[in-house]
């Protein structure tokens, strides 16, 4: 049951993600797939957050894998895997889609890139604009795929967000696929 608890704050998170990243398929039909930039052959399919990352990670971050919530409030979204968890007192998202970083740093909204490293690998942090950096922090990853994100948002002001995603990363980010 525990699953299916709406969280706001993690919907809101999850839709400020996705509002950060934009359509992956620009209209095209949705795909969990994506063929690997210059390679020709089977198709890489996406990373799936939720069945990816394992609880031991999750509960390393200080989140809860009880907490685990898909898409956008529970809806799917095409051309991406999301998935999203709730800590004491923040909230994580982790998405994946086929696009690449350079296409994601195009996109209108997406502001502020500087180069960040979390867990050994390097990424790219950003803020949406408009969203508030005194509670969210995001950072995009290269991945064969495409890309993966993970998005941070504060309960509290007790901390910065993007000095809590460095620590949450370092339980997180070592399970990613490269």
């Amino acid at each position: 049951m525990a699953h299916r608890i709406i969280l706001v704050p993690l919907a809101i998170t999850l839709a400020l993600g996705l509002a950060a990243c934009g359509d992956a398929n620009e209209g095209a039909p949705a795909t969990t797939t994506t063929q690997a930039a210059g390679t020709s052959g089977a198709a890489t399919p996406l990373f799936d957050p939720c069945t990816g990352i394992p609880d031991d990670a999750l509960t390393a971050a200080g989140l809860d894998p009880a907490t685990e919530q898909t898409g956008v409030g529970g809806v799917k979204q095409p051309g991406w895997e999301m998935c999203g968890w709730k800590g004491a007192d923040y909230t994580l998202g982790v998405f994946s889609t086929a696009i690449s970083v350079a296409e994601f740093e195009r996109k209108p909204g997406n502001v502020d890139f500087s180069d960040v490293t979390i867990a050994g690998r390097t990424g790219r942090q950003f803020r949406v604009e408009g969203a508030g950096k005194d509670q969210m922090c995001d950072v995009v990853f290269p991945a064969r795929q495409g890309l993966l994100q993970l998005t941070l948002v504060n309960k509290s002001t007790d901390a910065s967000p993007c000095d809590r995603l460095q620590s949450v990363g370092e339980a997180i980010v070592p399970v990613l696929p490269k």
